[in-house]
């Protein structure tokens, strides 16, 4: 049975109705066979005519695949018509193993974009072995989770031409003044249940990452919970996101498999002011206390809107505004334009790298793209990505593709300049 090019999984949700107005551009131009999943071909039909009418072509002749995440055959039947899986149906901590126990089982490779650090590493942890065996890659948080960040330090490697000491990364979100949430409820509903349960990630390192990398010198200093930086000129805070964890799994692949220096990181928010430093403090202590109990887990998910300030909605973000909402994101890396990991002692960086990456639309513009492009990758540049499959994380696996090339054409641009210190 021949397979489809690609396959989106969870075409009707949210993000995956999107996703098809770019997977069909991408297929026009590269004549590639595609077809949507999910449970309910009604639901499956409507997005297909919505996306129709946004691209102004008629996607009614577009196959449906009718397939449940609790029904694990039917996942299976799914995965067997595919050669890439686009997985769009999350929070993946409850939906997303099947979809990619069934892929590895199938010979499918799969891609999400998944902003769940247990979910991602737990997936390396159990089926990396039988990917490679099957010659599968599964790729996570390929959306704006997290490719701007991890694609952005092999930017930064690229250019530094030597080894990189540390990177910074300063994430600015555009928000226009508009009425409506800002923030998917899937997204809130990811938070809660990762925040949780965030002990249970510390057992997956510990079995993943027996043994701890090398300590890298000049040694990379905390800039402080709340800090006014002068890199980006805005009070920063500390990212609480997934991209530093899904950056250091990309430094542990270069480590452990190419024998390359680690690179510190840290990740850090940017806000318009103090006062939204304040209120977003007091969200998150809220909103930890809360996560921790069953009890207040409910009222999270129940009233999302109250506990974020009117963040947060389960009707979704407005179309205008969701088109209007962009990210600027600054990476300052430092380190040399020579290898040091043989030289005795720490000597002073002699070369700063800055790497601006850029895009329009985040939850349902540039993430599309990235998952998009990144799919079209895998299946047309798999003689350069590592080994013969495995699970793994963006900047690893694409380190040495046109991805960014591809993104860059596609308003998810990557901008990088050298200074010498």
């Amino acid at each position: 049975m021949s397979r489809y090019d690609l396959v989106i999984y969870g075409a009707s949700g949210f993000t995956g109705q999107y996703v098809i107005e770019y997977l069909h551009r991408a297929a026009v131009e590269h004549s590639l066979s595609w077809a949507v999943a999910g449970r309910d071909e009604g639901r499956l039909k409507a997005a297909l005519a919505r996306a129709g009418a946004v691209v102004e072509a008629d996607l009614s002749g577009v196959q449906t695949i009718i397939c449940d995440s609790s029904d694990t055959s039917s996942l299976l039947t799914m995965a067997s018509q595919a050669k890439v899986v686009l997985n769009c149906v999350g929070p993946y901590r409850f939906y997303g193993e099947p979809v990619v126990e069934a892929c590895v089982e199938a010979g499918s490779h799969h891609v999400d974009i998944s902003g769940e650090p247990q979910y991602l590493e737990k997936m390396q942890l159990k089926y990396h072995q039988k990917a490679v065996e099957n010659g599968v890659y599964v790729v996570g948080a390929c959306g704006f989770d997290s490719i701007p960040a991890d694609l952005g330090q092999i930017c930064v490697r690229d250019a530094m031409e030597g080894d990189v000491n540390s990177v910074e990364t300063y994430l600015k979100v555009i928000v226009p003044d508009l009425p409506g949430a800002t923030i998917n409820f899937a997204t809130w509903q990811s938070a809660i249940y990762g925040f949780a349960h965030a002990k249970e990630l510390g057992s997956v390192r510990k079995q993943l990452y027996p043994e701890r990398m090398p300590s890298s010198k000049p040694k990379l200093l905390p800039r402080g919970s709340l800090h006014f930086s002068n890199i980006v000129n805005t009070w920063c805070m500390p990212f609480m996101g997934s991209d530093k964890s899904v950056m250091t799994r990309t430094q542990r692949g270069f480590y452990h498999d190419k024998g390359m220096r680690p690179t510190q990181l840290a990740c850090y928010a940017q806000f318009q002011s103090i006062i939204s430093c304040f209120m977003l403090m007091l969200v998150g202590l809220v909103f930890g206390i809360l996560a921790n109990y069953t009890w207040g887990r409910s009222l999270l998910e129940k009233f999302p809107g109250i506990f974020s300030f009117g963040m947060v909605s389960k009707a979704g973000v407005p179309k205008e505004k969701a088109d209007n909402t962009n990210f600027e994101m600054t990476l300052i890396g430092e380190g040399w334009n020579h290898r040091v990991e043989s030289e005795k002692g720490s000597s002073k960086p002699n070369r700063r790298v800055t790497t601006l990456v850029k895009g329009k639309n985040i939850g349902y513009g540039a993430t599309c793209e990235c998952l998009v492009q990144s799919g079209m990758v895998i299946l047309q540049e798999m003689d350069r990505m590592p080994n013969a499959g495995g699970v793994y994380a963006p900047g690893y696996a694409f380190a040495d593709t046109t991805l960014v090339k591809r993104l860059n054409e596609r308003e998810v641009t990557f901008t990088t300049v050298v200074q010498e210190i």
